[in-house]
């Protein structure tokens, strides 16, 4: 079982996010927001396209998705929910 969070912000962006947040798993960039549309998480925000909202899927390891939860922008996803979830799969 492999976490990866997803962010349209920039590779180099997500330098400083690591090392602000003390992340220990890998963070994607989908910058080109091919994500964002796969997953059907995009909306428009203040003029700007393929915002992604916060979610968080549960991935097999054939790729098929088994799980999905839709976030709040100023909410927290449960983590210890999601790796429950992972754990069961």
């Amino acid at each position: 079982m492999q976490p990866y969070a997803i962010s349209r912000d920039s590779p180099y962006t997500h330098v400083a996010w690591m090392q602000a947040l003390d992340l220990d798993l890998p963070l994607l960039s989908d910058w080109n927001a091919e994500a964002t549309r796969g997953f059907g998480v995009g909306f428009e925000l203040r003029g700007m396209r393929d915002v992604s909202r916060r979610s968080a899927f549960l991935l097999d390891g054939d790729g098929m998705v088994r799980g999905a939860w839709e976030y709040a922008n100023e909410e927290v996803p449960d983590f210890d929910l999601l790796l429950a979830a992972a754990r069961a799969l």
